[in-house]
């Protein structure tokens, strides 16, 4: 007879949601997980784990999880750091975000009429192209309804705006920070007096930092307050995200 534990456990998984974590890059790949903060909101893989090319390795959720996942690019085993979407000195996040620039796929699993919202950010930034797909999934047939969303434009690492590009010890782009992370300003943060969508207008900034984002990955969040052209919505059980 299974224990008590064990059942629950068991029921979590069956009743609960399969992601699908690919690499299509042509180098190792380090996962970073993060859960929202809400309750019952478990770890899943205790964060983080390692992803060699080509290779891709299924996550199990329980079905109102919500959180982010992303790709962590020159990782050091030996020190356990990598240049891009770090940690701490450690393969499994467990609870930590990644420093920016990241690339950003986030899910929040059954909300509203029980639907899984999902997209692609860039308000912390780029580091590796992203998508998530559900598979299968039931939608209502609408734009962003059971589609891709994907920021899939390399290019936003060679042509980042000279003041948001963050570079290796040996001078090479990897990364396209947000305006937010670099110039932490309110207005460009959405905070302060500029927390709403009325007052967070990026058209009116001095430089339109995240139309260079949205001009690359349209169906990508830019910053805060884009949520009206980078949100997707579907009932799924599996979604595959990948990375590379």
């Amino acid at each position: 007879m299974l224990s008590k534990t064990v059942f629950v456990t068991l029921l979590a998984v069956c009743s609960g949601v399969e992601f699908q974590i690919q690499n299509t890059a042509n180098f190792d790949i380090w996962i970073g997980i993060q859960p929202n903060n809400k309750t019952d909101n478990p770890q899943l893989r205790n964060g983080g784990f390692d992803l060699p090319a080509g290779q891709k390795v299924s996550v199990q959720a329980p079905k109102n999880w919500e959180g982010r996942f992303w790709g962590r690019t020159g990782c050091n085993p030996s020190t356990k750091h990598c240049d891009t979407g770090d940690c701490g000195n450690k393969l499994e996040c467990n609870g930590a975000g990644g420093v920016p620039p990241t690339t950003l796929v986030e899910i929040a699993l059954k909300k509203f009429n029980g639907l899984d919202f999902y997209d692609v950010s860039l308000v912390n930034g780029f580091n590796i192209v992203a998508s998530i797909e559900p598979i299968g999934g039931q939608g209502d047939g609408s734009q962003y309804s059971c589609k891709k969303g994907a920021c899939l434009n390399n290019d936003i690492i060679n042509q980042c705006p000279e003041k948001l590009k963050v570079k290796n010890g040996q001078g090479a782009v990897i990364g396209c920070n947000s305006a937010c992370d670099v110039f932490k300003t309110d207005e460009y943060c959405c905070r302060g007096a500029y927390d709403t969508s009325d007052k967070c207008k990026s058209s009116t900034w001095a430089v339109n930092y995240p139309k260079f984002f949205k001009d690359r990955c349209p169906d990508a969040y830019s910053y805060a307050f884009d949520d009206h052209k980078s949100t997707f919505t579907c009932k799924a059980e599996t979604y595959l995200i990948k990375f590379g």
